[in-house]
């Protein structure tokens, strides 16, 4: 394993959209407390943080926010299935990925249910692990949950973290790996490459770069 590159992969944005299930949760919360909803930018503008701070961030009362997101998670516990899609080349770069590297996911999101979603979209069979916000202390920025996916997987000759946000941008450079951003997520291009080693439109782009620099 030494001798192959190991890709790390965010979910949201990165891999999956899986913005319906996430947005009409958030409703859920906001409606069962009769409160204004937040708009669907403001929710994806959040997207990839833990649901702590989102909630908080959307003007949800501390002691509110356990509550809040009990009620979330029973709706997206009932309809992420149905409501989540790889995005476009998803499945291709994983698949050209896996032909010359070893893989794995670094997400906010539970393990469970990454690896349910992964199962779902027939792709968990090409990671080696699977890190998840239950997994860890200190979930993305803090470099802690790479860190962790990289001592399971094993030394490799270089190591990459492909997100769509700069949170895993700032999360690999703490870990000091390479960051790769992607334009197909929920940030915009501009901040990306304000922090990120390199930037390209999806995550296939980002598979193929890769698979260039290691040849």
């Amino acid at each position: 394993m030494m001798n192959k590159p190991t890709i790390l992969f965010d979910l949201d944005g990165t891999l999956i959209d899986s913005t319906e299930a996430i947005v009409n949760g958030f409703y859920k919360a906001f409606r069962s407390y009769n409160l204004t909803e937040p708009t669907k930018a403001q929710i994806c503008s959040l997207v990839g943080h833990p649901l702590e701070y989102m909630f908080g961030s959307l003007g949800v009362k501390e002691h509110l926010i356990a509550d809040f997101i009990a009620i979330y998670k029973d709706d997206y516990r009932q309809n992420y299935l149905a409501q989540t899609t790889l995005l476009p080349s998803g499945f291709e770069a994983v698949s050209k990925a896996s032909e010359f590297a070893n893989l794995g996911v670094v997400t906010t999101k539970t393990s469970l249910y990454s690896k349910n979603l992964l199962e779902n979209l027939g792709i968990l069979k090409y990671f080696s692990v699977v890190i998840g916000r239950d997994d860890v202390t200190h979930p993305k920025p803090n470099p802690e949950p790479i860190l962790k996916a990289l001592e399971a997987i094993g030394k490799s000759s270089k190591s990459y973290m492909i997100g769509d946000t700069p949170m895993d941008a700032k999360a690999a450079k703490s870990a000091g790996i390479f960051s790769i951003g992607v334009t197909c997520g929920y940030e915009s291009r501009e901040n990306l490459e304000s922090i990120c080693d390199y930037v390209c439109l999806d995550t296939l782009s980002a598979v193929e770069y890769i698979k260039i620099s290691n040849s």
